[in-house]
């Protein structure tokens, strides 16, 4: 029997079918399932940086930032918080003081804590969000701002792979131009713009128009830091000499490589909203 080989493309899409699926399930189904899909997430992340970072001692890093993980969905004190994680980074960097890359193994201490920490404050900051029934504030705004930032690849790769133009970052990310940016902002406002009409309706809100054109806004500026944050993850892969952070998901590559822009937004969409709420 000839066997069948599924293309890369097609790989994405069956990956995509089971994994967003989960992920929206976990939001929508609250604590304690959001609660164990944000660790593992994390510790996929924090094996995958003590892997792809090459080192003598992955085990110990992956310890690090598993526990710098930890204490970013643990401790609520913002004080105690901060002194425990720049503690964990500073044992990090004493442990990587005869390895090559010293530096990126010190970051991933704060980048996977920092970044997923961010997403799991998020979910709880938005609970009671617009006033939404049965407390589905978290999900109606989490799913919003992952909506936005899935858009961005989406939108960009077909605006740019269509338009073409002139390169975004030639020596990080030769694939990447200038329309594809723009077509990824505004995706992510479209997609911002008709979500917040659709759940007005669906939940009987009223939105006015000005903070209809707030999001929308938002959702431009998140669009653009996403973008950093994939740029950001492709010079750490380029100067490592990788593709994938790892071969984790078919088709895909790692854990990083799709959540690279959730993880580096995050913290931003926290502070913004933070702001707001205070």
């Amino acid at each position: 029997m000839e066997k069948i080989e599924l293309s890369t493309l097609q790989k994405r899409i069956l990956s995509s079918l089971i994994m967003v699926p989960v992920a929206i399930g976990a939001l929508w189904a609250g604590h304690p399932y959001v609660d164990i899909m944000v660790f593992v997430v994390g510790a996929l992340l924090a094996w995958e940086w003590s892997s792809m970072v090459p080192n003598q001692k992955p085990s110990v890093f992956a310890v690090c930032y598993t526990f710098a993980l930890g204490c970013a969905l643990l401790i609520f004190n913002w004080t105690v918080l901060f002194l425990t994680l720049l503690g964990t980074a500073f044992l990090a960097y004493i442990k990587a003081k005869n390895e090559k890359h010293r530096r990126l193994l010190t970051l991933g201490t704060l980048y996977i804590s920092l970044g997923v920490g961010s997403l799991y404050w998020l979910y709880y900051l938005f609970d009671a969000f617009g006033a939404i029934p049965e407390e589905k504030g978290s999900f109606v705004m989490m799913l919003w701002f992952m909506l936005v930032v899935w858009s961005v690849d989406i939108g960009a790769y077909f605006v740019g792979s269509t338009v073409k133009g002139p390169k975004l970052a030639p020596k990080i990310s030769p694939n990447k131009t200038w329309s594809g940016l723009c077509g990824g902002v505004i995706s992510s406002a479209l997609i911002s713009l008709f979500y917040m009409y659709l759940v007005s309706h669906f939940f009987n809100l009223q939105v006015h128009s000005e903070y209809l054109l707030r999001y929308t806004c938002l959702s431009a500026i998140i669009a653009v830091v996403a973008q950093i944050g994939d740029l950001a993850e492709s010079a750490i892969k380029r100067h490592l000499q990788i593709k994938d952070s790892s071969s984790l998901i078919p088709g895909h590559g790692g854990v990083f490589d799709r959540i690279d822009g959730l993880i580096f937004a995050a913290p931003f969409v926290y502070f913004y909203f933070t702001i707001i709420s205070l």
